[in-house]
């Protein structure tokens, strides 16, 4: 594609020209919550087209549909069904996208030939504000090239898209840093699609059992032969560009392990530590002189999702080769957490266990 002239648009600017740009058929990244989005008009063939040229993203990857307070949902949706009302009283404005069969309005360009359709109504006040601006429901997946860990940060985009897309709306850094929880309406029970900071809990406790998609629990991608119902579960994604594996141990099996390995590298190429890293929690590894990026502690996940991509995309910028990260439990919000890591490791976990003498 040709380059075009992006436009950084700081935090204290107004937003009508970005809104402008939405309405005029561009591509602009602008912040959610969640991670930045790649907005174009939803009902805009050619401007959702333009979405997946500047990813390179597989146009049978649906997109979700962004929408502000007090839009009328039926312009984009055939029917709401009734736990639908009581999710969106419970959790919108915030990072829950709920799947509805589509208005016929809705291009298949923007479903990925589905006919059902994400919607989402984001938090964040600039995202609020570009889309009122705007008036039209916005398609936006995660403003990163397909494949790349999201971006949680203007910078992020900048990297990803400059020269591909008409602006960039900085947001400062996303207070949640995980995509948003996915919800399936359209069957007899909802089917949870994607995990995030809506969880699993919480949406139970407002509409009772909730199913999950076998492939979130796995944190892998769906069969070729399959088509995703929801972004993230068909192809690459999160994936950091050097080699990740997950370990699951006591925190000594997992400090061996990684000591063992480093220490082999090293030995061999008289060279520390200079290509692999460590993704770890916070005093879980004793692992000095070792290059380790630190999560945080246990007890915080909700600083540990704020930190994963952008430790993911540090990652790729410092060349590194090879990456060891902690397994996590999953229930919460580690879900989510471990969902994107199982990803980006490509479903890689190592069982470290102590050896008799520990």
């Amino acid at each position: 594609m040709r380059p075009i002239d992006t436009r950084w648009i700081r935090e204290d600017e107004p937003l009508q020209q970005a809104a402008d740009a939405l309405v005029a058929g561009q591509v602009v990244a602008f912040p959610t919550e969640t991670v930045y989005g790649l907005g174009a008009d939803a009902l805009n063939e050619d401007a959702v087209r333009a979405i997946y040229t500047a990813k390179g993203r597989p146009s049978d990857n649906p997109l979700i549909v962004h929408i502000y307070p007090g839009f009328d949902l039926k312009r984009v949706v055939a029917e709401i069904p009734p736990q639908a009302k009581d999710l969106m009283d419970a959790f919108w404005p915030g990072p829950l996208t709920l799947i509805f069969p589509k208005n016929p309005s809705v291009p298949y360009a923007t479903t990925g030939g589905l006919e059902t359709v994400g919607i989402r109504m984001p938090s964040h006040p600039r995202a609020m504000e570009l889309l009122r601006l705007a008036d039209i429901p916005v398609a936006a997946p995660s403003a990163n090239r397909s494949g790349r860990p999201s971006p949680t940060t203007a910078a992020h985009v900048w990297e990803d898209m400059q020269g591909r897309i008409a602006a960039i709306v900085d947001g400062g850094p996303c207070s949640v840093g995980l995509e948003s929880t996915i919800v399936d309406l359209t069957g007899s029970v909802p089917l949870l699609l994607r995990p995030g900071g809506i969880t699993l809990e919480m949406l139970e406790a407002v509409v009772g059992t909730v199913e999950v998609e076998p492939s979130v629990a796995k944190g892998l991608a769906i069969a070729e032969d399959e088509h995703p119902k929801a972004p993230g579960m068909k192809y690459r994604h999160y994936a950091p560009k050097g080699a990740m594996v997950l370990l699951r141990g006591t925190d000594r099996a997992k400090t061996a392990y990684v000591s063992a390995h480093l220490g082999d590298v090293a030995g061999k190429t008289g060279i520390l530590g200079s290509h692999e890293w460590i993704l770890a929690l916070q005093q879980s590894m004793d692992l000095s002189g070792f290059d380790l990026e630190d999560l945080g502690s246990r007890t915080e996940p909700e600083i540990m999702s704020r930190r994963l991509f952008d430790a993911l995309r540090r990652f790729d910028t410092s060349g590194c080769t090879h990456i060891f990260g902690e397994a996590l439990q999953e229930d919460g919000l580690y879900m989510a957490m471990m969902n994107r890591m199982r990803r980006a490791a490509a479903g890689t976990i190592i069982d470290v266990n102590e050896t008799p003498e520990d």
